[in-house]
C-alpha cells in the first residue's frame, strides 16, 4: 500500500501484442517518473523473468480478441493485483474470473490508467462505469458449496492470497519458511477444487470467504 501519490508505482506490463506494449510503455512514460517499470513482455516471459522484487500492480492487456473471451483466460501470476485492459464485456467477465482487481477499456487514456494503477495497487477495485454491473453478475457456474476442512492457518493463506501475496511474502507475513508457505497454499487449492492462485480467490470470494 503507498502512502503519498508522489511515491513512484513499480509496473509490470503483460501484453502478448508487440504494438499494444509499445503504446502503453510510451503513454505511461509521459506520465514522468509516476510510474517505474520493472518488467514487459508476454505472460510467458513475464513469468519466467526473475525481479528482485514484485511489482506494486500488474498491467494486463488481454488484447483485441482474447482466446478466453467468454471462457478461461490465464491472468499474470506475479504477487501483485491486477488491472485488465478489456476490449468489450465478454473479455471483461473473463479477467474478472481470471482474479483482475480492476477493469478498464484498452483505449482508456493515460492519466485515468495511472490514476486506476494506484488505486489497484493500494487493494481498491477499479471499474470502467460501463463495466461496473460484471462485478456484481452472478456466475452460472459458481459454487454453492462451502469447502469443508480449511485450517485456520489456511485461511489466513487464504486471505493473503485474496491480497495478491506471493509465497514469499505470505511466509514473510506469517513468519514462516516459503516451504511452508507453498505447501499450504497447495492445500489451500486442493480444498477449494482449483488449479490456480486467481482461481482460488475467485471462488473463495464467491464462497464469501474473502473480500476482493
Amino acid at each position: 500500500m503507498r502512502d503519498s501519490d508522489a511515491t513512484p508505482v513499480r509496473l509490470t506490463l503483460v501484453a502478448e501484442d508487440p504494438l499494444a506494449r509499445g503504446a502503453l510503455s510510451r503513454a505511461l512514460s509521459e506520465q514522468g517518473s509516476d510510474v517505474v517499470l520493472t518488467a514487459s513482455g508476454t505472460l510467458a516471459e513475464v513469468e519466467s523473468s526473475s525481479p528482485e522484487a514484485a511489482p506494486d500492480v500488474v498491467l494486463w492487456d488481454v488484447g483485441l480478441h482474447p482466446a478466453g473471451s467468454g471462457g478461461q483466460l490465464d491472468a499474470p501470476e506475479l504477487g501483485a493485483p491486477v488491472l485488465a485492459l478489456v476490449p468489450d464485456e465478454a473479455a471483461g467477465e473473463g479477467a474478472l474470473s481470471a482474479g483482475a482487481r480492476g477493469l478498464l477499456f484498452r483505449d482508456v487514456a493515460p492519466a485515468p490508467l495511472l490514476a486506476a494503477l494506484r488505486a489497484v495497487a493500494r487493494g481498491l477495485t477499479v471499474f470502467d462505469p460501463a463495466l461496473t454491473a460484471l462485478r456484481a453478475t452472478p456466475r452460472a457456474s459458481a459454487p454453492t458449496s462451502t469447502p469443508e476442512g480449511l485450517t485456520p492457518r489456511e485461511r489466513e493463506v487464504l486471505t493473503l492470497l485474496a491480497e495478491g501475496l506471493s509465497n514469499k511474502a505470505i511466509a514473510e507475513r506469517l513468519d514462516i519458511s516459503e516451504h511452508t508457505a507453498k505447501f499450504h497454499v497447495n492445500a489451500v487449492l486442493a480444498k477449494l477444487g482449483v488449479q490456480r492462485r486467481t482461481e482460488a480467490v475467485v471462488r473463495a470470494a464467491r464462497l464469501g470467504l474473502v473480500t476482493i
